[in-house]
């Protein structure tokens, strides 16, 4: 088979695990990061390709705060990506990948260092999470959990542990953006990405003091 051929199905299955999802992590994300992966792969051509946009397709499928049971999703990634003709070298960085690049490792200290194409689909993910799109996402999600939109006297965690960044109940929409939001730019791997998160940086700081303006009738 092709690598499009192959990139064809893990598409398919991909939309399939994620095309009803309602928490902003949806199929539509899924193609933006690929998308975004793809363009961000040309400026790196020693990275290949096929395992790059094949972890930008599946790195939310066994994802912790999207999965019930992440044992049995891994497996049956695991076995699809078997089906497809990947090799065992392939598969295990695939997984490295998916199982190394979520922010929530970082808080924890238990990432392990990701291979170039890991560092461009973690990039990619998280140019969807900022900018105008990362504005709409992060409502979105704040809204599917019930989360407050603001309080100004409910102040920004700092220096969050893995389960105080999942305890929702501790945090509003508005204080995402500077609990995790905001420091994305700084945590790129590759200068395109870099590039691409200035402007975007900028767009959710605008949002922000616009907002506060509004919500003090400033403006």
């Amino acid at each position: 088979m092709t690598d499009e051929t192959v990139l064809a199905a893990v598409r398919q299955f991909s939309q399939s695990k994620m095309g009803n999802d309602e928490t902003g992590h949806g199929f539509d994300h899924i193609q933006r990061v690929v998308g975004l992966a793809d363009r961000i792969g040309q400026s790196y051509p020693d990275a290949d390709r096929l395992e790059t946009l094949t972890a930008a397709y599946l790195h939310d499928v066994i994802d912790e705060k999207l999965v019930a049971d992440t044992a049995a999703a891994s497996e049956e990634v695991r076995q699809f990506l078997v089906g497809q003709g990947f090799t065992t070298t392939q598969i295990d960085t695939i997984f490295l990948i998916m199982d190394n690049m979520s922010y929530h490792k970082t808080l924890d200290g238990t990432a392990k260092p990701l291979p170039l194409e890991g560092q461009i689909v973690q990039d990619a993910d998280r140019l969807d999470a900022i900018g105008a799109i990362g504005i709409s996402r992060a409502i979105y999600f704040g809204g599917h959990f019930g989360e407050k939109i603001y309080d100004p006297a409910v102040k920004p965690r700092t220096e969050m542990t893995h389960a105080e960044y999942r305890n929702l109940n501790n945090e509003t929409i508005i204080n995402h953006f500077y609990e995790k939001l905001l420091t994305l730019k700084d945590l790129m791997n590759t200068t395109a990405a870099k590039q691409l998160a200035e402007h975007r940086q900028q767009v959710m700081l605008d949002f922000l003091a616009e907002y506060k303006a509004e919500w003090n009738a400033e403006a």
